[in-house]
């Protein structure tokens, strides 16, 4: 059976500015590449077809996905090939934002002149996934779920800890947490839906396991600070590693077998760990030793 070392980092040989300052620079680059989004699309990550509404058609064609894409007058938002017993060449072709009849009925018309399928191509089936105002009805809920969960997480680290530092060591960690794997999906095209806002939810938790582990290893157990941080980063890190790599087979193997949703999720989760990582034994290991040395008065 395979063994992960933990090894010893000598913390005391960087200062609290030199630890706190990588993970604060690419807080502020992910607020910058969400902000540049919103600027330019008006939204700081693209939308999926759950908040944006859209329409759906299932082509039957053997046409390759990147000639299907060319097929229409406006780029597809996804195609996925579908894969169940007897079914064969038949993919699902989403737009997002598409809603009006005679649009899907002109797209529709494009696939079947444009594309291939011993002859033809036809169209199984379209139609509208969701309206407008259902997909900002949604969107909504989503938004209050995120902060719910966010409010409870802050709520539940200053009951435990009742400090201002170490509790806001915990918040501000968690919210890096969410808002840089949020500027790699606007980075990277990941749409923005329901299966991905579960996968944030799962980070703020994930978040919360990390930093306080740490905290309370820290302030609540006997042993000098670098020894307690050491023994909370040996289960940390971890189980965190752990993680990272389960969701990175996740994910590749989801994109291997064309389960497009599993797969965004697994990346997700696989960049909100890395930067959780980085959050906790930086960013959080720096505000705590100041706290402990020098925030803490007799």
């Amino acid at each position: 059976m395979g063994y992960f070392d933990v090894p010893e980092i000598e913390y005391s040989r960087y200062s609290n500015r030199q630890l706190a300052a990588v993970p604060l620079a690419l807080l502020a680059v992910a607020l910058l590449v969400l902000s540049g989004s919103f600027l330019v699309t008006g939204a700081p990550v693209q939308l999926g077809m759950d908040f944006a509404g859209g329409a759906e058609l299932t082509v039957q064609t053997t046409s390759s996905e990147a000639e299907i894409e060319s097929a229409f007058d406006r780029e597809p938002d996804s195609i996925t090939t579908i894969q169940a017993p007897g079914v064969d060449n038949q993919y699902t072709v989403q737009f997002a934002g598409v809603e009006d009849q005679a649009t899907i009925q002109g797209l529709s018309d494009q696939a079947e002149a444009n594309l291939e399928a011993d002859g033809d191509a036809s169209i199984v089936q379209s139609e509208t996934t969701a309206s407008a105002s259902f997909a900002q009805q949604a969107q909504q809920t989503a938004l209050l779920g995120i902060a719910v969960a966010f409010l409870g997480m802050s709520v539940l680290a200053f009951l435990l800890f009742r400090t201002f530092v170490p509790s806001i060591a915990i918040v501000l960690s968690a919210f890096s947490d969410i808002v840089i794997p949020l500027a790699f999906m606007s980075l990277a095209g990941i749409q923005l839906s329901l299966g991905t806002v579960a996968a944030l939810l799962m980070l703020i938790g994930y978040s919360v396991d990390s930093d306080i582990l740490l905290n309370n290893h820290i302030l609540r157990r006997s042993g000098d600070f670098y020894e307690s941080t050491h023994r909370a980063s040996r289960t940390g890190i971890t189980m965190t590693v752990t993680s990272m790599m389960a969701m990175l087979v996740m994910g590749i193997a989801a994109s291997l077998f064309g389960v497009e949703l599993l797969a965004s999720i697994g990346i997700i989760l696989f960049v909100g760990l890395a930067a959780d990582l980085m959050n906790t034994y930086m960013l959080n290991v720096s505000l705590l030793r100041w706290y402990k040395f020098h925030g803490v008065r007799s």
